[in-house]
């Protein structure tokens, strides 16, 4: 891992496209590819996402600032992102989904309906 960004971990060399190619062959190697449907996915994606919120219920704001300090709790963290993040890949790639496509065009929209200069209610957005 190497620093792009002040306070922003990217891993250079992975590529989407080279990670959907390696979770495809898992499943396969599994037999599970029966199971990838996108509802399956969808429903999957949920349970992992709500594993994530769980690690932060209880945790003061503070407290959820500092997570990644404790090393535990960290490897937690990253582990159920990496379950989140894989599970969205698959449902991408099964529904022939361009993940970073969709992403681009959503802030787009986001930045023509939210201009910058334009803010009555800064505490509140929507994505």
């Amino acid at each position: 891992m190497t620093e792009s960004h002040e306070g922003e971990r990217r891993s250079d060399g992975l590529e989407v496209a080279g990670l959907q190619r390696r979770l495809a062959a898992f499943a396969a190697a599994r037999d599970w590819q029966q199971y990838h449907t996108p509802k399956n996915l969808a429903a999957a994606l949920s349970v992992e996402a709500s594993e994530l919120v769980e690690i932060f219920q209880w945790l003061t704001p503070e407290q959820s600032a500092r997570v990644m300090e404790d090393a535990g709790t960290a490897a937690r963290v990253e582990d159920e992102v990496a379950d989140v993040l894989a599970y969205l890949l698959q449902f991408c790639e099964v529904l022939g989904i361009d993940a970073l496509a969709a992403l681009s065009a959503k802030i787009d929209r986001n930045e023509g309906r939210f201009p910058a200069t334009v803010s009555p209610h800064p505490d509140r957005h929507s994505t």
